[in-house]
């Protein structure tokens, strides 16, 4: 069995890195968020909006043309890259590199966008966060595991990991499939669930923040362009997991006592990320 360690507040203190006071947005980090479809543009919205909220200093989503004027209207501090296609990704193709990449989110899978997303894992080599339809797409494509760069990071919920590594009996055996499948292929595993867990090489790193407010719609995009922005920051990519999973769990505590469990929305994560931040700066 893999051993376990307890995500707390100082394992995440010696994790965190403060923003010095002579940053600016050149060197905090570009990060690209890839993904929507017609109808499910607002994931790309929260995952950028996560990303900046993070600390990264420039995000860009690339979506399809449908979503333009969606993302341009709601989140103004983002830019904007558009596919050819005007309803799905066919063709994702951008003109600068990323400090790091979250793919995914709301993308849908259309045949066009499967071959868009084999022709994306071919070329890329920045730092990579996959989630939702990516996720879907490489279980039915499993040979494309091998294309992933070292310690990407793999977001799936239940239902995702599922078709990733097959069924489980028990939560033992689910950590073992998990485990082993994050050792054969260097990856970096969120578990996502209550508790989420991080699993890498024979470690899972088990949060202690969050409750069932996060069980809303969007959750995961958020936490997805919350890890993204930390990758694009230099975080190392275990570590970016980590905080990034601590981060998105402590702001449904911190707002619980306003919002209850019911009214917690994904837009409320992003809300609260600064409160969050806060706390770890205190003693």
């Amino acid at each position: 069995m893999p051993s376990t360690i307890k995500i707390s507040k100082s394992f995440i203190q010696e994790l965190y890195q403060p923003t010095t006071k002579h940053s600016h947005k050149g060197i905090q980090g570009h990060a690209l968020l890839i993904g929507g479809s017609y109808g499910k543009i607002g994931s790309v919205c929260l995952a950028s909006k996560a990303a900046l909220k993070s600390g990264c200093g420039l995000v860009t989503a690339f979506i399809p043309k449908c979503g333009y004027q969606i993302i341009q209207t709601n989140f103004p501090e983002a830019m904007v890259l558009t596919d050819v296609n005007v309803e799905i990704l066919s063709k994702i193709d951008y003109n600068f590199t990323p400090n790091s990449i979250g793919i995914g989110m709301g993308m849908g899978q259309t045949l066009e966008t499967q071959k868009a997303f084999y022709d994306f894992l071919v070329s890329n080599k920045q730092s990579l966060v996959i989630d939702a339809d990516a996720l879907n797409i490489l279980s039915e494509n499993i040979e494309w595991v091998a294309l992933l760069p070292e310690k990407t990071i793999l977001t799936p919920h239940k239902m995702e990991l599922e078709r990733l590594i097959g069924v489980w009996k028990t939560d033992d055996e689910k950590l073992e499939k998990v485990t082993d499948f994050a050792v054969k292929n260097n990856l970096i595993i969120v578990v996502k669930g209550a508790p989420t867990e991080i699993v890498y090489g024979k470690t899972v790193y088990k949060n202690s923040t969050g409750n069932q407010a996060l069980a809303t719609a969007g959750s995961g995009d958020v936490l997805t362009g919350i890890i993204t922005g930390l990758l694009a920051q230099q975080y190392q990519p275990l570590h970016a997991a980590i905080l990034g999973v601590y981060l998105h769990g402590l702001t449904a505590d911190l707002a619980l006592p306003e919002t209850g469990y019911q009214s917690f929305l994904a837009s409320d994560i992003i809300n609260c990320l600064g409160k969050a931040y806060l706390s770890l700066e205190s003693k």
